[in-house]
Parts: C-alpha cells; sequence; structure tokens
C-alpha cells in the first residue's frame, strides 16, 4: 500500500537475561531452535488473566499494527473491504461463461458442482491463511508471501515450484486482464489499442501503487457494487422466458467436466496473504472476508447459470455443446453492451487483487530494503503484462487454456495443503496458531487428493486429445 507500514509489537515478554544467556552458551542449531520459539511467544497474547488459569494456550489476537507513516496513526484494516477484495478478484469476466460448461450438466448438478467447488477453495484459502500467519510470527513481519511460507514449510524445492508456478499463473492472467480489456476501451472510443492498454494499466495500477487500503478498498468497494448492478440488468434482460422444466433438467454424469472450470473461476488464494497484513493477522477477521467474499460471486454463478440454462430448454445430455451467451446476444441487442460493461468491471476488480497479490509476491522474492523495494516490485509487476499483451497475447491464451488448470491446482490445492501438513506434523517447525481447519490429515489428504486427482485427469484428457489431433 502507499504509506502503511507494518510494526510488529511483542505480544509477551522478552525471554528474561539468563534464559538469553543460556541461549547464546548452547549450539548453533539449538540456538535457532530456542530463539525461533521465543519468536514465535512474542507474537502471541494472552487474553486475560482469568482465561489463562483457565486455559494455558495463548490465543492469537493481533500481530502488528498497520501504522501511517505520514500521519503515524493507527490504520487497522477493514473487514468490509477485505471482503470486496477477495468477493472482486474471484468474480472475473469468465462467470459468464460457466453456462457454456454446465449446460450438459444441467442447472441441478451444476448447482452441486459450484457448492462443492465453493467449500474446497473455502478451505484452500484458510490453510493459506493460517501458514501465513503463523510465519508472519516465525520470521516477525509483515508482508509474507508464498515464498516465505514455501521456503519455511517445503523447502527448496518447494519455492521453486510455487514460485515457477505462481509467476507463471498471474503473469498470463495480467496479460488477458490488459488485452481483453484493452480490447473494451478500443471499442467504445475508438482509440489505438496501445493507448487503450496503456490508459488501463496506468489507472489500475496506479490506483494499486498510491493509493491506501481506503483508497483501494473504496475504489474495489464501488466497483463490485457496479458489478452487482450491471449483472442485475443483465439477468433481468436475460430471464424473461425462464422455465422451470429447463432448471430441473439434470445430468450428474457430465458434472465432472466442469469442476475444473468452475474451480478455476473461484481463484482469490494470492490475496489471502494481502488480507492477514492488512487485517493485522487476526484470523477471526480473515476467515469472514473469506467465507463471505467468496459467497458472493458464489450466489453470482449461481444465478447466471440458473438464468442461462433455465432459458435454452433440452441441453442436460443431450451432448450438444453450444455457446448460450453468444446465442443471447443474438436473440437481444441489449445484451451485448452490458456483457462489455460487466466485463471490463469484472476484469478491473481481478487486475487489482492480482496486482496486489504479485507486488507482494515480487518484494518478498527480491528481498530488497524497505525503501527501494516499491517502485521496483511494481515495474516489474505492471509493465511485462503492458508490452507482452501489445505482442502476442494468444500464445499466453493458449498457454492458459493448456496448463493453467495445472498450475492453479498445483499452487492453491496441493502447496496449501502440503505446507500445512508439513506445519502442523513437522517436529521443526513450531506453529502458535491452532488450525482454523477442523478434520486433521484426513481433510488435508482430501483436499491434495482432490486436487491431483483432476490434475491427472486432465492431463490425460489433453493427452488424448493430441492423440486424436495426431
Amino acid at each position: 500500500m502507499a504509506v502503511a507500514s507494518l510494526q510488529c509489537y511483542p505480544l509477551l515478554n522478552s525471554p528474561p537475561l539468563s534464559v538469553s544467556r543460556s541461549i547464546s552458551a548452547r549450539t548453533p542449531a539449538h540456538r535457532r531452535a530456542v530463539g525461533a520459539r521465543w519468536r514465535l511467544q512474542r507474537c502471541c497474547r494472552s487474553q486475560s488473566a482469568e482465561s489463562r488459569s483457565q486455559d494455558s494456550q495463548p490465543q492469537l489476537e493481533r500481530l502488528f499494527s498497520n501504522v501511517n507513516q505520514a500521519t503515524m496513526k493507527h490504520e487497522p484494516g477493514s473487514v468490509t473491504g477485505s471482503i470486496f477484495l477477495v468477493a472482486g478478484t474471484t468474480v472475473g469476466a469468465g462467470i459468464l461463461a460457466i453456462p457454456a460448461v454446465t449446460q450438459e450438466a444441467g442447472f441441478l448438478a451444476s448447482a452441486v458442482t459450484c457448492i462443492f467447488c465453493w467449500i474446497y477453495m473455502i478451505v484452500t484459502g484458510l490453510l493459506v491463511a493460517e501458514v501465513n500467519v503463523n510465519t508472519m510470527c516465525e520470521l516477525g513481519s509483515g508482508g509474507v508471501s508464498l515464498v516465505s511460507m514455501a521456503k519455511r514449510t517445503l523447502g527448496t524445492f518447494g519455492v521453486r515450484t510455487a514460485c515457477f508456478s505462481y509467476l507463471f499463473i498471474h503473469y498470463a492472467l495480467l496479460v488477458a486482464y490488459v488485452a481483453r480489456s484493452s480490447d473494451i476501451i478500443t471499442n467504445a472510443l475508438g482509440i489505438p489499442l496501445w493507448e487503450s492498454a496503456a490508459l488501463f494499466s496506468l489507472a489500475f495500477g496506479g490506483l494499486c501503487y498510491f493509493g491506501s487500503q481506503q483508497v483501494i478498498g473504496a475504489v474495489n468497494g464501488f466497483l463490485v457494487f457496479s458489478i452487482i448492478a450491471s449483472f442485475t440488468s443483465l439477468v433481468v434482460v436475460a430471464s424473461g422466458n425462464i422455465q422451470l422444466s429447463s432448471l430441473l433438467e439434470t445430468n450428474f454424469a457430465a458434472a465432472p467436466q466442469s469442476i475444473p472450470i468452475i474451480a478455476l473461476s473461484f481463484v482469490y488464494q494470492n490475496v489471502v496473504p494481502v488480507l492477514c497484513t492488512n487485517l493485522e493477522g487476526d484470523l477471526s477477521k480473515v476467515r469472514k472476508a473469506i467465507v463471505l467474499g467468496t459467497a458472493i460471486p458464489l450466489v453470482l454463478f449461481l444465478v447466471w447459470d440458473a438464468v442461462i440454462l433455465g432459458t435454452i430448454p433440452g441441453l442436460a445430455g443431450s451432448g450438444t455443446i453450444a455457446d448460450p451467451l453468444e446465442q443471447l446476444r443474438s436473440s437481444n441487442g441489449i445484451v451485448g453492451p452490458i456483457v462489455e460493461a460487466f466485463s471490463f468491471l469484472a476484469i478491473g476488480t481481478s487486475y487489482i487483487g492480482f496486482v496486489l497479490g504479485l507486488s507482494d509476491f515480487i518484494a518478498d522474492l527480491l528481498k530488497l530494503p524497505s525503501g527501494q523495494n516499491k517502485p521496483l516490485t511494481y515495474l516489474v509487476t505492471l509493465l511485462p503484462p503492458l508490452v507482452l499483451s501489445l505482442l502476442d497475447p494468444e500464445i499466453f491464451f493458449k498457454a492458459l487454456d493448456f496448463a493453467g488448470t495445472y498450475g492453479v491446482l498445483v499452487l492453491f490445492g496441493v502447496f496449501p495443503a502440503a505446507m500445512s501438513w508439513s506445519e502442523r506434523y513437522s517436529d521443526e517447525l513450531e506453529a502458535p496458531v491452532p488450525p482454523i481447519v477442523p478434520g486433521g490429515k484426513v481433510t488435508l489428504s482430501f483436499v491434495m487428493g482432490g486436487a491431483l486427482i483432476v490434475i491427472f485427469s486432465e492431463i490425460f484428457k489433453d493427452i488424448m486429445q493430441l492423440q486424436g489431433l495426431h
């Protein structure tokens, strides 16, 4: 953010002098272990003397204070702003394409699939938050991204895999966002594509660079409300011929094939470290932001799916694949402009979330001094997508179609569960935050196994398609 900084303060007393001396007298490995234990303890605060007598486990309340360096005032993060950040990052223009992949399954089967994917992605987001806050405790600093989380829990191989997947997914999507938004601006204003791309990048990228938490939250909230308004207009226009019998058509056998696309529509985990920093490590607030922030897109997905599949009868189990949105465009001239407005707003909010997540990731990756990291990290974040969108964005679209599912499910499916498993069950790591996702090894195994099953099924499908082409 622009002027906010994170100040870590001890929440329990520092170790006494005698303990410090005893630590220094022991082996380096033992000193590191005991020192890490004290850093973890300093990040925890007991609720009260009475609660301590009943339960000796320290309760985590807040890790940091967000302090405005200009006014030196405490600026706590807003839960409402965080909800809008999650919702805006999740809702992309891809929501309009969901009926195209769910039409064969029908509304009821696809609704069950959507709810299942929503719950799954909530769990992975909470696992990211849990590991992020524990990593904050151990490192004694905010702004912790997936780099530090993977290094702490999974080692060098985990860091390299996370970095490759994260950078590929984020740069490819940012290129797609800039390219699609520039098309919309050019069609509306009649200016060249390079001017449209530069205008979009400067406007939304400048907001991320110069805006404070409050400003970004306010603008993002306005954009989310505008998305809901344009979406409502689109639903009203499209729902004139909705039929109950069409909504009841169901083909559960076709539902699994839509899981990868629906899961991709619930990607927001890249902004979870930003939430943890903005909300000062308060996991109760982070949990509320994740659950409510993803519930908004879920409602939009279900409503849009119902409207489109309910107006086109005979799709479930028919084996006929068409684009319902194109059919709607051709039948009603008002739909086109509303779709363009909705798409632009959805791209804008997703762009903000991905820029914030990627800039934090790059800052953590480069490990530059605090005074130097912001200009460089935003330059590295904003400039490549702008340039690449003007060269040949189709390459990135094809790369996303081919490997996007794998990268997202590895990064936001396998990785959160693997990091949490290492943190919870490793003798070398300590976690002052109690698990916020119940179920222990069973839940973590389900999360990792579910992602791996989808990944291998997609790889098998791609191999069969390539063999068919040859």
